[in-house]
Formats: C-alpha cells, structure tokens, sequence
C-alpha cells in the first residue's frame, strides 16, 4: 500500500512541471513512513486515503528540511542532509514548495480532514519555535518539554490517526487519543536512544541533542537526581560539544540513576493506553505498530 502513496507523491511532484524539485525530492532519504501506515491501517487503501497519506507525508518531509536547517543538522538517516549537500536555502524552498503543494492538495480532500491536518501543521509550526526556544537554556521542567513534543512531533501523528477515522467513519476520539500518545511515546523513545546509542547505530552523532541545546527528557530526569555539584558539571556541558569524556560521564550517570528504565516506563504508559484503545476498537494491526514502537534497542 506504501507503493500507492510513493506513486501519489511522485504525481503531485510532477504536477508543478518543475524539474528541479523533481531532482531534490528524488534525492530525499526515505523513512518508515509511520503517519502514512496509520491513515492506511485505519482507513484502508481508497484513493482518498492515499491522497491524505501522501499529503501529511510531504508536510512531514518538509518539516524536517526545515529542521535540519535549523537545527545545522547534516546527516538524516545515515545520509547527508539536503542543506549539506546544497546549502540552507535550497532546503528551505523545497520544504516550501512541499508544504504549499501539500496544502493545495488538502483543498480536494475532505473539509473536515482538512481541518485536522491543517490545525496539526500549526501546532507542529508552534513546536518548531518552542523547540529552539527552550534550547537557548537549560529546561529542566518537563511539562514545556512534554508540550513541545506534542506540537512538533505528535500533533501530525494524532491528525493523521484522526484523519483516517474520519475518512473510514469510524468514531474519531479513541484514534485521536492513540495518534497522540504514539507520537509522544515515539519522541521520548527517539530522545532516550538519542543517549544511549552510538553515531553509528543512530545514523547521526550521538547526544547530538544535548550538543544542540535540547534537554530531553533523559536530562531533565537526570538533572533533578544528581547532587548540586553534579548539578553544576552537566549545566556546564550544556549546549557545547561532548567530547568522549563528557559523554562517558553522561552515560555513566545515566546508568547509575536508572534514568533509562524511568523513560521507559513513562513511554510504555502510553502506548499501554493506545494499546488499550485498539483493542477496545478491535484493530489488531495497530495494537502491533504501537508495540513496535518501544521494541527499540537501548
């Protein structure tokens, strides 16, 4: 089914009869396609859903040009980044040129679908902003934390979920409710790998995050265990680059502190609940991919 939202993709590319964007997009790595899988999953594989699935992919796939930009990020997903390759400019204006084609497309979909898509690509727009806000310091409280990664980065998860619900006429709430902890969960999984694997495992440096500004929930947990000295050390390795010292120090911590274990819990709480709800609505496919989620090597 992923095949029908690549070819839609492609059209939808090839209709702006650009042959540059046609190149740039080619040369984009390829995820997992996770958002596309749930509006499939739960909607089935009619040309609305894959339309819908295609469309919140492109705006995906823009936010995250837009990311490594402003995040000077140069590797995605084992691969050089586009702004590495052809500078920030040129990755800016194909994720404009993504989202634009992206919400032309919402146009023909339904008013409602519409809507939710929208509204999530402003949420994610707001999470982007408090996302480089909240690194200019070190944020120890987790609750601007939590609300940054639902904008950022489960805000489309649960549109797309809701999204598919209401194309399939199913009830909308429990979708929404499962899009939602899947996206929060999937970040808390991302930022705790982000410190508990190598460069090379990850496709990217590792506490690359940390590096960057961002104090994930790894760090904010770490943070309020560690004695008022400690306390001082890991301020001080805020928002600069680790060398292998720091990082063995971080790691070390970590594991003393059973940080991993206490992230875990709270991810698996989540989906727990999504799980639940799937189970309630009797979609077994989607009881697996949230399982999936926190199958993860740590």
């Amino acid at each position: 089914m992923l095949e029908a939202v690549e070819r839609k993709i492609a059209q939808f590319i090839a209709d702006l009869d650009d042959r540059d964007a046609t190149a740039l997009y080619a040369k984009l790595p390829r995820g997992k396609h996770l958002r596309a899988k749930l509006i499939l999953k739960i909607a089935g594989n009619g040309l609305a859903a894959v339309k819908t699935a295609a469309i919140v992919e492109m705006i995906h796939a823009a936010s995250l040009l837009h990311d490594d930009v402003i995040d000077d990020a140069f590797v995605r997903r084992g691969q050089a980044s586009l702004n590495a390759i052809y500078g920030n400019k040129t990755a800016i204006m194909l994720g404009d040129v993504l989202y634009s084609k992206g919400f032309f497309e919402l146009n023909n979909i339904d008013p409602e679908v519409s809507r939710v898509i929208s509204y999530a690509v402003v949420q994610l727009s707001l999470g982007e902003r408090n996302d480089v806000l909240l690194s200019t310091h070190f944020n120890h409280d987790k609750e601007k934390y939590l609300k940054m990664i639902y904008q950022k980065t489960a805000s489309l998860m649960e549109a797309s979920a809701e999204a598919a619900a209401l194309l399939a006429g199913k009830p909308r709430a429990p979708y929404r409710i499962y899009g939602r902890n899947l996206g929060v969960a999937f970040q808390m999984i991302d930022d705790l790998l982000d410190v508990t694997q190598s460069s090379a495992q990850l496709g990217k440096p590792a506490m690359h995050d940390y590096e960057e500004g961002k104090a994930t929930l790894p760090f904010i947990y770490l943070y309020e265990t560690l004695s008022k000295e400690e306390k001082g050390r890991l301020l001080g390795l805020h928002a600069r680059p680790l060398n292998t010292g720091d990082q063995q120090w971080i790691a070390e911590r970590i594991q003393q502190h059973s940080i991993v274990q206490k992230c875990f819990v709270e991810a698996k709480t989540l989906i727990d609940e999504a799980i639940f709800l799937m189970q309630e609505a009797g979609e077994p496919s989607l009881e697996q991919i949230a399982r999936a989620m926190i199958v993860r090597s740590f």
